[in-house]
């Protein structure tokens, strides 16, 4: 593999002005201290585009912070976080916009630190082509093959190796040739399509804005030049009409509008448009935007579309041409960058936003994770924070969505948890299920209603959670004595017979705990379908599962009851030895021990199981289920 036509077609690029400049939006980077922030900056200083006031301030704070020996240090000009200016790195994603007569620019400068990877990839899924930086001295090192590897997964379809402090080495026509070849194997295993190698050295200006004397062997084009004429135009949004609606316009009665950014395609008036998911037709009557009506709108333009039919639409959904529909589906496996810090656990429940759609979402399975270095497939069972994996994901209802590689907007995603509302990862869709396609719901005609009517009882989910020895199943099998006696038709889900036979299988790590949850909430739910009163006896360390279990259940169906027992009067228990063998350290992730409990914050009833009398706390529990009419 050789450098792509884009590189040549740079070579004998003329010098005319476009009428409609086009815009470019590229990320640096590669190793620390590659000179990424050096390398915009003197891009900027060069093309004239940094301001007196920031001179003045760059020419202070390069005596302060700078690097350069009390010369002007370019990096300051990007890197803008305190903490960057101490330590020389980039930590954060620095965006700047510049332009020259040719083309407009939007650069990411993204940090190359391991442990920031994530900001890396938010970069990289922004941009259309990724220059990577390589210190001619140190050549291709491990960061360089994994942000090659990640911005070719993130669609970035051009690549630029900078092969830079070419001053250090000499200006060696030698060195440049042998990274050139290293990493042109490298492309090769990836399958990068479009690359290109330029030797410069950012601190001097070799090779960035005008060609290097150092170099008179370099026969390509500088940075910019490159820049300015490469063809990025197969990598940006295509395809037919998509936009997510964001707003439902109605300032008055005669006037109902949907507002979004087109994500794909073009539109005119009297288009044939389809509203999915509910696969409503209509017409487009007209196009707004704040200036007037448009004859036609394309992806990027923010407009205001009016249908001729009365369509119900709201936030969320996607408007989009008639014979060319993106999927809907409720299942699809995609690649995700993993965000957070506590690791990615298949079956736990989160909020996944895809353009304007939120929706209740979870890791069904992790079907292998990704070497980065690499591309290849590593077996796997939770993805921890910046790693990388291909995974099936269920979504609470149907979503709109393209695999990722035909539009960005609508094949991209990103992982909320419920608790804390911090991003905990950010994904690719690359294609639906179709499993998920041939399963529906079969129809019963004796409802739950009907079967609880004949048990005359109304039927609902106690689910009793607490610390191991806290007295959960003590008092779930007293209280389903006392139910029993009262004619009601119950049963207990308890959590150790439970792993007898339906969870045989599950360990105690933190993955198998979660799809503990999961199955024996979906059997309490199908219980409780049943007309039974279901009564869950599970330690359930997690706040998410047990709201995810609770999110199963109809509002007044599911009720949570603390069995709140301090640890040492659970250890003083210890009925079966198990936080003596904890203690001993053959027992691991045990719940007090060494793996959390996570305290209830508003269950519906809370038992003092330390020092409470087990009779008089029944006698509460019955008094209450009977105030709340449900026995």
């Amino acid at each position: 593999m050789s450098e792509s036509p884009a590189f040549a077609s740079a070579l004998t690029a003329g010098g005319t002005v476009p009428a409609d400049r086009d815009m470019l939006r590229f990320m640096t980077c590669g190793s620390v201290d590659d000179g990424k922030s050096t390398l915009i900056g003197r891009l900027l200083y060069d093309l004239g585009q940094v301001f007196d006031d920031q001179l003045a301030a760059l020419e202070g704070d390069s005596l302060k912070h700078g690097t350069t020996g009390g010369n002007l240090d370019l990096a300051l000009l990007v890197d803008g976080l305190q903490a960057e200016r101490e330590q020389g790195i980039t930590i954060d994603v620095a965006y700047r916009y510049f332009a020259t007569p040719r083309r407009k620019f939007i650069v990411a400068d993204t940090p190359g630190h391991e442990q920031y990877t994530r900001n890396m990839a938010t970069g990289a899924s922004v941009s259309d082509l990724a220059v990577i930086l390589v210190d001619a001295r140190k050549g291709v090192l491990t960061q360089t093959r994994r942000h090659s590897a990640i911005a070719h997964l993130l669609g970035v379809g051009h690549v630029v190796v900078a092969i830079n402090k070419m001053d250090l080495v000499g200006y060696d026509q030698q060195r440049f040739e042998s990274i050139r070849a290293d990493y042109e194997s490298f492309a090769r295993h990836l399958g990068i399509k479009h690359w290109a190698c330029i030797p410069v050295a950012a601190h001097a200006g070799d090779n960035i804005v005008s060609k290097s004397p150092n170099m008179s062997w370099y026969e390509g084009p500088t940075l910019l030049a490159y820049l300015e004429t490469v063809d990025t135009s197969g990598s940006s949004e295509s395809g037919g009409l998509m936009m997510p609606v964001q707003w439902v316009n109605r300032p008055n009665l005669d006037f109902r509008g949907f507002s979004g950014t087109i994500a794909a395609g073009a539109v005119k008036p009297q288009d044939r448009v389809v509203v999915l998911p509910s696969a409503r037709a209509s017409r487009v009557r007209s196009i707004h935007t704040e200036g007037g009506e448009l004859p036609v709108a394309s992806a990027g333009d923010a407009v205001t579309m009016v249908l001729e039919d009365e369509v119900d639409t709201s936030r969320g959904d996607v408007i989009c041409a008639a014979d060319d529909r993106p999927e809907v589906a409720d299942q699809f496996a995609a690649h995700l960058i993993w965000l957070g810090d506590e690791p990615m656990l298949p079956g736990r429940p989160y909020l996944l936003k895809c353009a304007a759609q939120t929706v209740s979402a979870s890791i069904t399975a992790l079907k292998h994770k990704v070497n980065v270095d690499t591309l290849e497939d590593q077996a796997g069972r939770q993805l921890t924070l910046n790693e990388i994996g291909l995974c099936n994901l269920a979504t609470g209802r149907p979503i709109v969505f393209t695999p990722y590689e035909r539009n960005r907007t609508l094949g991209s995603f990103i992982l909320i948890d419920k608790i804390s509302n911090q991003t905990v990862g950010a994904g690719m869709i690359r294609f639906g299920l179709r499993r998920a396609a041939n399963v529906h719901w079969q129809a019963i005609d004796i409802d739950s209603t009907v079967r609880a009517k004949q048990k005359g009882q109304k039927p609902f989910c106690l689910w009793f959670t607490g610390l191991s020895g806290s007295g959960k199943s003590t008092i779930a099998n007293a209280l389903d004595r006392r139910l029993f006696a009262l004619g009601h038709h119950a049963f207990i889900l308890d959590g150790d017979n439970v792993r007898h036979g339906l969870n045989r299988d599950l360990g105690f790590t933190d993955a198998d705990r979660v799809e503990n949850i999961r199955r024996v909430a979906e059997v309490a739910r199908l219980m409780v379908d049943a007309g039974l009163i279901a009564m869950v006896s599970f330690i359930s360390p997690f706040r998410s599962e047990r709201r995810m279990a609770r999110e199963l259940f109809k509002p007044d169906e599911f009720l949570e009851v603390f069995v709140d027992t301090p640890i040492e009067v659970c250890e003083a228990r210890d009925a079966k030895g198990l936080y003596r063998r904890a203690r001993a350290g053959q027992i691991k992730n045990f719940t007090g021990i060494d793996s959390d409990y996570e305290v209830p914050e508003a269950p519906e009833f809370r038992l003092d199981g330390g020092h409470g009398d087990i009779e008089r706390m029944i006698d509460s529990l019955i008094e209450s289920l009977q105030r709340r009419g449900l026995i």
